[in-house]
């Protein structure tokens, strides 16, 4: 393919870091160990992660005077840890540790899962976004990572899906539950969760991880960071990290993926959450409930990506292609 190469050349420039040190870590074959260990450092020294780290407050969390750690959305602490989390920085640096034990001690909840304080019961969504971004950070083996994994298994539908509402259905838009069991180290896996990840990733096979009701426009839009959205990369990403890569049934979205490269190997960030523009359909809550958002981008819409291309790369690399 044409570009390739000055698209990995581009994503290991060493303007951004942390993009570097994933793409030597995922993309590049061969990269020694003591190079990988080197990048890694670097990682919170410029760039994005170092920008997001310099507004976080002495107390750990990001926004002065805030009430709790969700909201506004997507400036809040919630939201600053889950993409530092997709950034590969980990505890390692004691700003992240330090706000990772605020996040845990807030959002524990007695059912075993994740949420905000006073809530009833845990969400789907903000349970496996906080265990997905826990274990990246490297606490894979806190009891209350363990705790929200188990949460997770037993609150899968029984047709392999997950539903962040009361419903006896999954919808493709509860994906965060594989997502986290896709960063959880493989060899940790209990017996329960190696059959969620089968029941659910069949879920999404079955459905070509787009097909459920009408077409969706914003699914076929790449974003980044993501939240609690979903779109094809989001899909394809934990999809093949659980070992699907081979499915045939991927070739749907695989094909919508590739389509969206251009010429010179590279993807681009198509759309900034919240993106909910469905052909000029908003959902009806919308109008009264866009200015409660504050929309938070790395990169610019319309534009050459390094995170798009990072994943998309990735992810055509696990295919084999």
């Amino acid at each position: 393919m044409p570009g390739v190469k000055t698209a990995i050349e581009w994503l290991l420039e060493p303007a951004q870091p942390a993009v570097r040190y994933l793409a030597m870590r995922d993309l590049v074959d061969g990269t020694s160990m003591g190079d990988l260990e080197a990048a890694r450092g670097a990682v919170a020294g410029s760039g994005w992660v170092a920008g997001i780290l310099s507004k976080q407050k002495p107390g750990g969390i990001w926004l002065e005077g805030e009430e709790e750690l969700y909201r506004p959305k997507y400036l809040s602490t919630n939201w600053m840890l889950l993409t530092l989390s997709d950034l590969g920085v980990t505890k390692d640096d004691p700003r992240i540790a330090k706000a990772c034990s605020l996040w845990m001690d807030t959002y524990s909840r007695p059912d075993g899962g994740f949420d905000s304080p006073g809530a009833e019961s845990s969400e789907h969504c903000l349970v496996g976004n906080t265990a997905r971004g826990l274990i990246r950070f490297g606490y894979a083996d806190e009891p209350r990572v363990r705790s929200a994994l188990e949460f997770l298994v037993k609150t899968q539908k029984e047709d392999g899906g997950w539903h962040c509402f009361p419903s006896r259905r999954g919808t493709i838009d509860a994906w965060e539950g594989l997502s986290a069991f896709a960063a959880y180290p493989r060899q940790k896996w209990t017996r329960g969760l190696k059959a969620a990840v089968e029941s659910g990733c069949e879920f999404f096979l079955e459905r070509r991880m787009f097909r459920q009701g009408e077409r969706y426009e914003p699914w076929f839009r790449l974003h980044f960071p993501y939240h609690y959205y979903y779109d094809i990369l989001v899909g394809l990403e934990f999809v093949t990290a659980l070992g699907y890569s081979d499915d045939k049934r991927l070739r749907p979205a695989l094909d919508a993926l590739k389509k969206k490269r251009r010429q010179d190997g590279r993807w681009e960030l198509d759309a900034v959450h919240p993106d909910l523009d469905d052909g000029g359909k908003f959902p009806r809550w919308w109008k009264a409930e866009k200015g409660k958002y504050r929309p938070f981008a790395l990169e610019e819409a319309g534009r050459p990506s390094k995170m798009i291309t990072l994943r998309a790369m990735t992810v055509l690399k696990r295919v084999g292609e």
